[in-house]
Order: C-alpha cells, then sequence, then structure tokens
C-alpha cells in the first residue's frame, strides 16, 4: 500500500507560453525529455569521463542511515577518491551517494557541456549548479529545497524512482519543525499507515527518470528519490519572480538554515526528541482538520 500517485506529464518539448501557463504558473511538475537533446552532456557525461577528469577529487559520502541529531544534515560518513567511488557504483550496489557536489568549481569547463533552458524561463542561479551521485538503491530522503528554488532535474546514466508532493502537503508528511524535512522513520515508497495515519489519503506523483530526462520541479515541491542504478543527476536552480516568494526564501534559508542549526548544537538530542514528537501532532491536527 502506498499513497495516492498520479503520473507526471511528459513531453519532448514545449513553448516558454506553454511551460509558463500550464506548469511553472500553477507549480505543476513536468518531465521534458528532449530539453538535453542540444547538450553535449547527454553524450560525453558517463562514468569512465568523469574519472578520467577528475577522478583524483577526494568527494564526501552519505548513506541511508537516519541523520544523527547532534550533526549538521547530510553530514558525511566517509570519503573516497571520486574516481574510485565511480567505479564502485558502476561494479555493485551500494547506498553511498555524493550530495550536492559542485564538480564545477574543480573542472570549470564542465559548463560548456550544458545549456540553462532560458528559453522557458529566467532567475536562473549559474553559481550553484549541483550534481548528485548514487549506487544503485541509493535513497535521498524526503524533504524539499531550503532557498525554495524551482529545480531543472536532468539524470545521467542509468534510472531513478523518484516520488513528488506539491508543498501544501508539509505537515501531512511529518515535517520536523524548523527544517525542510521529514520524518526518516517511513518508508515513502511503501509508508506503515498505522504508525502514521496522517500519511492516509496525501496525494503526489510518481516519475522514473531515464538517461537525458529533465524534471521541472516548482519552489516547494516535496521530493523522494531512489537509485535504480548506479547513476548521477545535475540540478539547475531558478528562483521564482514573485517578489513574496523571494522573501519567503531569504526567511527559509535563516529560519532552516541558521536558526535550526544553532538550536541543534545547544539542545543536541534533547531538541531532536521533541521536534520529532511535534511532527506527530502537527501532523495529525492537521489530518482531523482536512477531515
Amino acid at each position: 500500500m502506498s499513497f495516492i500517485l498520479k503520473n507526471v506529464d511528459v513531453v519532448e518539448s514545449i513553448s516558454r507560453a506553454d511551460f509558463k501557463k500550464n506548469y511553472l504558473d500553477k507549480k505543476k511538475p513536468l518531465i521534458i525529455k528532449g530539453l538535453t537533446k542540444d547538450w553535449p552532456a547527454r553524450e560525453k557525461w558517463t562514468t569512465d569521463y568523469f574519472k578520467e577528469l577528475a577522478g583524483d577529487i577526494e568527494v564526501k559520502l552519505a548513506d541511508n542511515s537516519k541523520a544523527d541529531p547532534k550533526k549538521v544534515l547530510n553530514a558525511s560518513v566517509g570519503s573516497m577518491k571520486f574516481g574510485e567511488y565511480l567505479d564502485l557504483i558502476k561494479r555493485e550496489p551500494t547506498d553511498l551517494r555524493i550530495f550536492f557536489f559542485n564538480l564545477f568549481k574543480h573542472r570549470p569547463e564542465l559548463v560548456k557541456d550544458v545549456k540553462l533552458p532560458k528559453d522557458l524561463m529566467g532567475g536562473f542561479i549559474e553559481s550553484v549548479p549541483a550534481m548528485f551521485f548514487g549506487g544503485s538503491n541509493a535513497i535521498t530522503f524526503l524533504h524539499y529545497d531550503i532557498d525554495l528554488s524551482h529545480l531543472f532535474h536532468t539524470h545521467f546514466g542509468g534510472r531513478k524512482h523518484i516520488i513528488l508532493f506539491d508543498y501544501k502537503w508539509k505537515k501531512r508528511l511529518y515535517c520536523v519543525p524548523n527544517t525542510t524535512y521529514a520524518l526518516e522513520d517511513y518508508d515513502v515508497a511503501n509508508p506503515d499507515f498505522e504508525k502514521f495515519p496522517a500519511l492516509k489519503g496525501v496525494e503526489g506523483y510518481e516519475v522514473f527518470l531515464e538517461h537525458g530526462d529533465t524534471l521541472f520541479m516548482p519552489t516547494g515541491m516535496w521530493h523522494w528519490m531512489r537509485y535504480i542504478d548506479g547513476s548521477f543527476s545535475l540540478t539547475l536552480r531558478a528562483w521564482d519572480k514573485s517578489p513574496a516568494r523571494k522573501m519567503a526564501s531569504v526567511w527559509s534559508l535563516f529560519r532552516h538554515g541558521i536558526v535550526d542549526s544553532a538550536i541543534k548544537v545547544v539542545f543536541k538530542e534533547r531538541y531532536a526528541i521533541w521536534r520529532e514528537k511535534l511532527a506527530f501532532k502537527l501532523a495529525e491536527k492537521d489530518m482531523r482538520k482536512s477531515a
């Protein structure tokens, strides 16, 4: 048993006017299969290519284990040479992943392999093209991005399973107070509705990306991801043009970043226990309100 999930619209290409009217303005996700058809990256980017280009870089690794409340979010569990890691995800299953890796900082020439989709919208943040790598079955926990930017998430080298939820389901998803992520105690792909009753009736989207596919995720959209194959993704970010949304972004960065980190340093486990209990109370209160 799972959530109420529907498919995401799929197009080969789309005009700026249609994209704005039907997806950007409505804050609705979309898969654009042909967005990367003229990107050099679509053919060039492989694990072997990256190994040759930047295999000597030391990279920090994350895994599927629940976050330690005493540490910062996405704290590393270890490190290894980038080339060794690429060999690992190509050779065998592993839950090790690389999170928010700016490979372009180390190899600026990679920028030439990507074309920002400025024909669809403006506001792209060109300084932070983030990359994500994962072994088969590596999971990215359920969250929405702290800066509330729009995301164009392009996948390479394999398949990826993604589940999405609109921002309005924040409390019902057991969002941990003062953060942008949900409790990590339930399996998003197969949740326990007896233990987490507020999840019943929550509606979302299910996506399977293949090599070269781009998923547009509007501002504030929750996303959970599982690597089916050892593979990698590139996320391009763009600001929402609304002044109110920009103010919300600044507040989110302050509250969910600076304030939350400061409280965590002081109170550690006590703070973690308190806010997880509060997540249950808020979720069930919102469930009763909806009913």
